[in-house]
């Protein structure tokens, strides 16, 4: 269990800190996202960041367990969030968005299995 727990750990918090950092340097693809689901270009600083703080809080809960499973919540809850926007204007892509919430739900689901 601790190796899949470490795997799934690093594989998320490598594939969210990958997103944050797209949203923090203001690459095109969100900027097209954020267009796509008519939000304003002012949320991309703060969904890197929210995507951020989710990846070091995943690393942060090699640590300090509670931290780990607090930020796999969070970004549980962020994806369902994008999920929200998708739908919201009709957006039937989901394929990466599939990928990042399965694999936010995977490592809450070993974040718990592992420290409970």
């Amino acid at each position: 269990m601790y190796i899949a727990y470490v795997t799934i750990t690093v594989v998320a918090a490598l594939l969210d800190a990958t997103a944050a950092v797209t949203y923090l340097a203001g690459h095109s693809y969100p900027r097209s996202q954020l267009d796509m689901k008519r939000m304003s270009h002012r949320w991309m600083p703060i969904l890197g960041a929210l995507l951020a703080a989710g990846t070091l809080g995943l690393l942060a809960g090699f640590a300090v367990p509670s931290l780990g499973i607090a930020a796999a919540t969070g970004l549980v809850l962020y994806f369902a969030g994008a999920l929200v926007a998708h739908l919201r204007v009709g957006s039937r892509n989901l394929t990466g968005w599939a990928v990042f919430f399965t694999t936010a739900v995977a490592t809450l689901a070993v974040q718990l299995a592992h420290n409970l």
